[in-house]
């Protein structure tokens, strides 16, 4: 959708022991790359639109907040660098997309990048942004002795190759309790069960590479992904509005969730 400047990622940084990740929100193609996407895939219809305006009321609070600016199209910063799966058995999305969520091709016919391109990306994109990741987690942990990583994920509430029916609202992942100590996957529950909206916790959605790499509450990591579903704040088809309307209704849940599971993150034990 948007060309790429020099920036791989935006950094805002803050003061908490909060650390919002949102891989996914970037729209950028570099202009070198562009003439070999389909109509489609230029316009970076699978982006996790608009979840920084979604969350920004925990900036004020001392939040840090690290987004990718580089389309999932281009890498996918919430993949293993070696491409592998992390839904076995199911269908899924690589390190470099060929098709969407939908199915339709991404690349032209014979545009697709090869092992040497793929290695280049990797290089280029994926890495800055998961050494700025790593940095911010040690900065936080060194200063709080502790971490609330929270990766805000967004995705389409239909989509027939990746799930059945509607999806619910929230889809909460814990890597099946490993990434996050057992207070906070509490805390997600008692404050989830209080809203509106449909949730469940590690569902269709466990937490994806970095929820997998970086939560380790042995040491005081605690990762938490949320997976939410398009259709409570945003509009579903193209141009993809952010709907104040909606997100009104799911922020005052969304900071309830976050102060939660901050303060279940703190009583854990600091390692």
């Amino acid at each position: 959708m948007n060309d790429m400047n020099d920036a791989t990622f935006k950094l805002v940084p803050g003061n908490s022991p909060l650390l919002i990740s949102i891989p996914h929100l970037g729209t950028g193609i570099p202009a070198a790359l562009r003439p070999a996407l389909t109509e489609i895939g230029a316009s970076v219809s699978d982006t996790d639109f608009h979840l920084d305006q979604l969350y920004e009321f925990a900036v004020p609070a001392g939040a840090t907040m690290l987004s990718a600016t580089v389309s999932r199209y281009i890498i996918d910063i919430n993949r293993p660098p070696d491409g592998a799966s992390l839904y076995p058995g199911q269908v899924t999305t690589g390190l470099v997309p060929l098709e969407t969520f939908h199915g339709e091709p991404v690349y032209l016919p014979g545009q697709e990048p090869d092992q040497a391109e793929i290695a280049r990306r990797v290089e280029t994109y994926w890495q800055p942004y998961h050494q700025a990741l790593a940095q911010q987690i040690e900065a936080i942990r060194s200063r709080h002795g502790f971490v609330l990583l929270w990766e805000a994920h967004s995705i389409n509430s239909v989509l027939p190759r990746l799930f059945d029916g509607v999806l619910t609202d929230l889809n909460f992942g814990t890597f099946d309790g490993r990434s996050a100590a057992p207070a906070v996957s509490d805390a997600v529950r008692a404050v989830a069960g209080q809203g509106e909206f449909s949730w469940v916790l590690n569902g269709r959605f466990k937490g994806g590479y970095i929820t997998r790499q970086y939560g380790q509450p042995e040491r005081g990591i605690h990762a938490v992904q949320l997976e939410m579903s398009q259709r409570i704040y945003m509009d579903e088809t193209t141009p993809f509005n952010y709907r104040k309307d909606l997100a009104s209704r799911v922020q005052p849940l969304l900071e309830r969730l976050l102060d939660a599971s901050l303060k279940a993150a703190s009583q854990a034990g600091i390692p």
